[in-house]
């Protein structure tokens, strides 16, 4: 069984930072892409950032030079820093791990609001 145990969030003024961890057990094969979505109130869950097992890192445009993704493979974590948070930012974030033989996981959601 896998588990994806989200930590962080909650919330923060505008302009705030937050740290968001991730951790995945359980019988988990090689992790490979980790990354991190989003879905505010009436909107379709988006990816906000994504890293590959070897660290290539991609962004969403509305984040880029303000989220930083990283991981430790070795504890198969991933987080998010976001620094200069915005109200858009508002949403619940989930991390998402995709490993090998085509299984993807699901972390439980942590809520980030940013109050103007």
């Amino acid at each position: 069984q896998v588990q994806l145990v989200q930590s962080g969030g909650g919330l923060v003024q505008t302009g705030g930072s937050l740290t968001l961890s991730c951790a995945a057990s359980g019988s988990i094969f090689r992790i490979n892409t980790m990354a991190w979505y989003r879905q505010a109130p009436g909107t379709q869950r988006e990816l906000v950032a994504s890293i590959s097992r070897g660290g290539t890192t991609t962004y969403a445009d509305s984040v880029k030079g303000r989220f930083t993704i990283s991981r430790d493979n070795a504890k198969n974590t991933v987080y998010l820093q976001m620094n200069n948070l915005k109200p858009e930012d508002t949403a619940v974030y989930y991390c998402f791990v995709s490993a090998m033989f085509g299984s993807n996981y699901w972390g439980q959601g942590t809520q980030v609001t940013v109050s103007s």
